[in-house]
């Protein structure tokens, strides 16, 4: 038998048992090692904040159960192959697949992890993955002011990005102080919102608050262009475009990785762009972004702690054999 952590109903989720499976000619059998918990969209459908009318274009890849639930879902694994292909038999693997011990996918569902990535680092595959798509989205440019507004996750992801781009400026905007230590590990500024720079050519949004989406377009240059990357669930926030939005000429446009980014659509796939993504986690400073562990058989309450607000950035969940 193999275990699973389900969303059994808003705030409260279960580990529940399914029977094992042998893999198909084309399929691989997966080993657990760790897994991590998305603190964006994983706890909007821990709440049970999941819109109904777009329930099915949130689907994870290899989600059980509908939403808001009881649903199997998560999208940030990592394990190693017991049985498959030959060339992947023994190796480390990333997979979108929900957190459960073992599992059976398409071979072809699988990236190989490279043998310079830590296997806790890993799990950050899918958020750097995001964070490549918004930066093809995004497509900064030679000497712009730039601000990153929200240092979570996926706002650190593409700020790590960013740094070795030749920019003029980059801020790291955030209301906690504590994410100033995240700013010195990865080299670049950290201000609050009310002392971030203005007239920047480019603004990615990824606080999932009202506020730091009227201040993300309050710090933009006529002309300049707000990438909107928060995911609000349920939420309605209010958009500020009255007053001057229409006269400076700005835009505001969303980016979500479910699509690799239109710029870049006819030449690579997903199966590149995740690729590309693990090969940036062979950078160490990406260890920061790992604030906390816990076992798999403690999921349920962790993950009610998680969405009472703990803090944790990426919160690594490890497996019995992968202790």
């Amino acid at each position: 038998m193999w275990t699973a952590y389900w969303t059994t109903a808003p705030r409260r989720g279960e580990l529940r048992t399914e029977p094992a499976r042998e893999p198909a000619a084309d399929e691989a059998l997966v080993r657990t090692l760790r897994s991590g918990v998305s603190r964006g969209t994983e706890m909007l459908v821990h709440a049970g904040r999941v819109p109904a009318e777009v329930a099915e274009t949130m689907r994870a890849p290899f989600q059980d159960g509908d939403l808001p639930g009881p649903v199997k879902y998560g999208y940030l694994s990592v394990g190693v192959v017991e049985e498959g292909p030959a060339e992947l038999v023994g190796r480390r693997v990333f997979c979108l697949h929900p957190h459960q011990d073992r599992y059976v996918v398409p071979a072809t569902a699988l990236t190989p992890v490279p043998d310079d990535v830590p296997t806790d680092r890993a799990v950050l595959a899918g958020a750097v993955e995001t964070a490549v798509n918004a930066l093809w989205d995004a497509a900064p440019r030679l000497g712009d002011r730039v601000a990153v507004v929200g240092a979570g996750m996926i706002g650190a992801s593409v700020t790590a990005l960013l740094r070795s781009f030749p920019l003029d400026r980059l801020q790291l905007v955030d209301v906690d102080p504590a994410r100033a230590e995240l700013a010195r590990a990865l080299g670049v500024e950290w201000v609050r919102p009310e002392d971030a720079a203005g007239d920047c050519d480019l603004v990615i949004h990824c606080s999932a608050s009202e506020a730091g989406l009227a201040r993300g377009l309050e710090l933009l240059g006529d002309e300049g262009e707000l990438v909107e990357m928060s995911w609000y669930g349920t939420a309605a926030p209010r958009v500020p475009l009255g007053g001057t939005f229409h006269a400076r000429r700005l835009s505001l446009r969303a980016s979500q990785v479910g699509a690799v980014a239109a710029s870049r659509r006819a030449r690579r796939t997903t199966a590149d762009r995740l690729a590309l993504a693990m090969r940036q986690l062979a950078d160490p400073v990406f260890d920061t972004f790992l604030t906390g562990r816990s076992d798999f058989a403690d999921l349920p309450a962790t993950m009610e702690r998680l969405y009472a607000g703990d803090g944790a950035m990426c919160h690594v969940i490890v497996y019995p054999e992968g202790a």
